[in-house]
């Protein structure tokens, strides 16, 4: 077992037991032992590349060559600091040949609204929302500098990626899970120096890009009474399409992605101009369904278009809000419709 600050414990009976069998090739008994870490793993995994579908993958990976080198684990750190090493690895790998995701405030100014936007970017590049039922639950920590909710957050996540990939890992284990700078040394086979210095060199990267209104944002969207309120206004908006109602919910210099399109708009006659030509053209009213979900520790809807041929409603984008001063100061939509089945959403709605 692994303590809060990363100190390895001694392994208890019943893993000894467990990874006796399992190195006798009992599959069941492996199971029994990674499967309380597949969470927190997938959750360490998404903050390392950024991408839900990526991390899942990774997660597979890890168990995978976990299950290959069982033979290599001597327990001098517990299982569980084990299978954080080889997944560790694993993302680093990924990144080695794939590129930070990204939202699209990251690729240039604010766009115009009544000029014609770029096509979609349908790479792999984008950030993806991830859904607070995955989200693995951690122990507060005094010597966490980030507690696991605010670290999953899309203005975090966005930061995050800006760090290259070892700085990134780093910043993770010291500031979110709150290792100790011997224990990352261990893990990703370097000096402890160097371990402090790439913790310093992601510390003063961070601050520059993750500003401290962002973790005030996070605050003002726990779901009292006022936010529940706002959020119900803003779906009625939606699926009646009333944008006045819709643009008075924004702040004033709002932002409002749509990933994979790389274009964005900000303030509120932008995103009014956008909406009422694209989202919300002609007679909309009854376009567009929202359903609740949580991602990335923030208010978030599963978004659904109606097929106007048969009147169902079709999986379109996961839409994650960031509110600051009882007002949404961010909707970031994102176009993926396969996210749907990790947020336990249905792909299509019957009218």
């Amino acid at each position: 077992m692994l303590n809060m600050t990363g100190l390895p414990s001694p392994t208890p009976p019943h893993t000894s037991r467990r990874l006796d069998a399992a190195r006798a090739g009992d599959q069941v008994e492996f199971g029994n032992l990674i499967e309380p870490h597949r969470d927190e793993l997938l959750t360490h995994c998404y903050r390392l590349v950024g991408s839900l579908q990526d991390a899942e993958d990774l997660v597979q990976e890890t168990f995978l060559r976990a299950w290959r080198r069982l033979e290599t684990f001597q327990e001098r750190a517990s299982f569980r600091a084990w299978l954080y090493k080889i997944a560790t690895n694993a993302c680093l790998d990924a990144l080695d040949k794939n590129p930070s995701r990204i939202l699209p405030l990251a690729l240039g100014p604010a766009s115009d609204p009544d000029e014609p936007g770029p096509p979609p970017v349908t790479e792999p590049i984008w950030l993806q929302p991830f859904p607070d039922n995955r989200l693995a639950p951690l122990e507060v920590s005094a010597e966490a500098r980030y507690d696991a909710k605010e670290a999953i957050t899309l203005a975090f996540m966005v930061a995050l990626q800006t760090l290259p990939p070892r700085q990134r890992a780093v910043i993770i284990l010291r500031d979110v899970l709150a290792w100790r700078a011997k224990e990352v040394a261990g893990l990703l086979e370097v000096t402890v120096s160097a371990v402090n210095s790439l913790l310093y060199r992601a510390r003063a990267t961070l601050a520059e890009n993750y500003p401290a209104h962002s973790r005030h944002s996070l605050r003002s969207a726990q779901p009292d009474e006022t936010t529940r309120e706002l959020l119900e206004r803003y779906v009625r908006a939606w699926e009646t399409a009333d944008v006045d109602a819709l643009v008075s919910l924004l702040k004033e210099d709002a932002t409002f992605p749509m990933p994979p399109l790389p274009s964005w708009y900000q303030g509120r006659a932008s995103i009014r101009r956008f909406i009422s030509l694209n989202i919300l053209a002609g007679d909309a009213r009854g376009r567009w369904r929202l359903l609740p979900v949580r991602a990335n520790a923030q208010p978030a809807f599963a978004w659904y278009r109606r097929d106007e041929s048969n009147k169902a409603y079709n999986a379109f984008a996961i839409q994650v809000l960031a509110l600051e001063d009882n007002l949404l100061a961010d909707i970031t939509t994102i176009g993926i419709p396969a996210l749907f089945p990790y947020f336990g959403m249905p792909m299509a709605l019957q009218a």
